[in-house]
C-alpha cells in the first residue's frame, strides 16, 4: 500500500522530535547558569563603575543602613559621596557626611555635622544650642526630636560633633563622642536611589 503525498507531508520525523526535545532541555538546563553569569557580570560591572567614579571624579557610591537620618534619608537609599570636596575645604555644620565609625573604622555611617572645632554644644529639652544660640534645624521632624538634656561639650580641635536627623533613633556623638576629621570620608551630594526620590544636597 502506497502512502499518499498529503500523508507523507503531515508526518513528523522522529529525529526532528528528538532534536527539538534536546534543544528545549538544553535551554532549560542552561537557564540558571545564564542567570548566574548575568548576575556576576552585573556585579563586576557595578564594581568597575564604582572604581572608575572614584578614580576619575573622586566620588563614591554608598547606601544608607538604618533609619537614623529620617526623614531626610531612608533605609537603603543609594547615595553619591564627594570624596574630594574636603581636600579643598572643611566640613561645615549642616553637611551630611559619610564617615568611619570611630569605635569601629570598618563600618561606615551617614550623619549630619552639627558643630565644628571650638564650638560648644548643649542640648536642652531636645533643642540644640551652639555657643549658647539655638540651632535652626528644619530637617528634624517634630516626631523625631528627642526631649533629652545633654552637655555642654566643647568640640576639640580637629574634631566634629555629628548627629542623625532622627534624634530618637540615632547613635551618634551624643553616645560615642566626637569624630576626628580624618575619619570623614566625604560629603553626600546626591541621593540617586530610589529614582523617584532623586535629591541633590
Amino acid at each position: 500500500m502506497r502512502t499518499s503525498t498529503s500523508e507523507r507531508n503531515s508526518a513528523t520525523p522522529i529525529g526532528s522530535i528528538v532534536s527539538r526535545s534536546l534543544v528545549a532541555h538544553t535551554r532549560r538546563s542552561f537557564a540558571p547558569v545564564t542567570a548566574s553569569v548575568m548576575a556576576m557580570a552585573h556585579a563586576v560591572l557595578s564594581a568597575g563603575m564604582c572604581l572608575a567614579l572614584i578614580a576619575t571624579f573622586g566620588v563614591r557610591l554608598t547606601r544608607v543602613v538604618g533609619f537614623s537620618m529620617k526623614p531626610t534619608l531612608d533605609n537603603h537609599d543609594g547615595l553619591l559621596v564627594n570624596c574630594l570636596v574636603y581636600e579643598l575645604g572643611s566640613p561645615r555644620p549642616g553637611d551630611i557626611v559619610s564617615l568611619y565609625y570611630p569605635l569601629d573604622p570598618n563600618r561606615v555611617l551617614i550623619k549630619r555635622v552639627i558643630a565644628e572645632s571650638g564650638d560648644e554644644v548643649r542640648i536642652v529639652g531636645g533643642l540644640v544650642y551652639i555657643n549658647g544660640k539655638p540651632l535652626r534645624e528644619d530637617y528634624v521632624d517634630a516626631l523625631f526630636r528627642s526631649s533629652e538634656n545633654w552637655g555642654p561639650k566643647l568640640v576639640s580641635d580637629g574634631y566634629y560633633f555629628v548627629m542623625g536627623d532622627h534624634r530618637n533613633s540615632s547613635s551618634d556623638s551624643r553616645e560615642w563622642g566626637l569624630v576626628p576629621e580624618k575619619y570623614i570620608i566625604g560629603k553626600v551630594k546626591l541621593r540617586w536611589w530610589p529614582l523617584q526620590h532623586l535629591t541633590i544636597f
